[in-house]
């Protein structure tokens, strides 16, 4: 896969304080210098949300809910890359094993 450009990238809301239920996170490589852990990343969020003003004029920001995020550039943080980043494909969840009670 080649670079990521807002053409291509995703437009699920992915990015931020988490992924939306039931979504995977992103994963980005570098095939430039093989990092995986380190990414700038430039995106563009669209949301709705509920401002509430109190008499005092102080806002509070309620319920808000992503509509869009699109990665408009991901650039690696160790070589610089821009053309060299490739998206991984989503890796299920370790399954969570019981252990039985010392008993």
């Amino acid at each position: 896969m080649g670079a990521v450009t807002a053409d291509d990238a995703p437009t699920t809301a992915q990015h931020g304080s988490g992924p939306p239920t039931g979504a995977a996170p992103l994963r980005y490589r570098c095939t430039g210098c093989g990092n995986l852990t380190r990414f700038d990343v430039v995106s563009m969020r669209r949301t709705k949300a509920f401002h509430h003003y109190s008499v005092g004029g102080e806002l509070t920001v309620e319920d808000v809910e992503v509509l869009e995020d699109r990665a408009e550039e991901v650039r690696c943080r160790w070589c610089g890359h821009g053309d060299a980043i490739e998206v991984l494909e989503a890796q299920p969840a370790p399954a969570q094993t019981s252990q039985p009670a010392a008993g």
